[in-house]
């Protein structure tokens, strides 16, 4: 499961970061959603894999190992939200700046003469 994983987060940062330097700003905007959820997943596996576990310790004495940890699924959600936030944002800057300049060109330049 670690090594899908892995794969996983490195073709989503490779994609990622191979959209953001493309000239378009739309592929742009993709290139960052693709890192976040590359972040995202990252947050998630630095917080341990484990399936079938509840995330609360009960009262009494509990063994650390048994129980997820809830503290990188709070923070997945959280950017989560602020991602989508983003996205929406550089999506509206977007339809302004082709609508204000004509071209979806980061430069704001055609690179044909």
């Amino acid at each position: 499961m670690e090594i899908v994983l892995s794969l996983a987060i490195g073709v989503l940062t490779a994609s990622g970061l191979w959209l953001l330097f493309r000239p378009r700003t739309f592929q742009v905007i993709l290139g960052l959603s693709l890192l976040s959820y590359a972040v995202n997943l990252f947050i998630i596996a630095a917080g341990r894999l484990r399936t079938d576990a509840p995330p609360i310790v009960g009262k009494g004495p509990a063994d650390p190992a048994a129980y997820a940890d809830p503290l990188p699924q709070a923070l997945v959600l959280t950017a989560i939200v602020i991602s989508f936030a983003t996205t929406a944002l550089l999506v509206v800057v977007l339809m302004a700046s082709r609508g204000l300049t004509g071209t979806d060109h980061v430069d704001g330049e055609d690179g044909e003469p």
